[in-house]
């Protein structure tokens, strides 16, 4: 009793990339408390300098990052042939953005997240 079994459930694991410490954290904490495994990150660049995220299922990237965009991170991930799915969230999106979000094949949630949108699209992102 009390080990661990070889083949128990791993928890999937999402990245979020968000600039605003209370908002990642606030994240992070939500998001393991509905059962995923979360590495959270306050930058595109910092993201990409610990690119062994291996085995990481979902993405959620704020659009408005000090470094790059959300999509401009998500292109340079395309560009070194990781296609993590991703989730894009940001404030009062414009047209501009979701033509380029969705050509980019990412959903976009808008803040405040205070519905249960964000984590519907999670778990629909998961599911594909």
């Amino acid at each position: 009793m009390g080990e661990l079994s070889e083949h128990a459930p791993t928890k999937p694991v999402v990245l979020i990339v968000e600039d605003d410490f209370a908002v990642r954290n606030s994240l992070k904490f939500s998001l393991e408390i509905e059962g995923f495994s979360v590495r959270a990150y306050e930058s595109g660049l910092a993201l990409l300098k610990d690119i062994p995220f291996a085995g990481a299922d979902c993405l959620i990237v704020d659009y408005r990052l000090p470094d790059l965009n959300g999509l401009e991170l998500l292109a340079e991930l395309r560009r070194r042939r990781i296609a993590l799915p991703a989730i894009l969230v940001t404030t009062n999106p414009g047209a501009s953005v979701r033509t380029r979000a969705a050509a980019a094949g990412v959903a976009v949630i808008e803040k405040p997240l205070l519905s249960e949108a964000l984590l519907q699209e999670i778990r629909s992102t998961l599911a594909r």
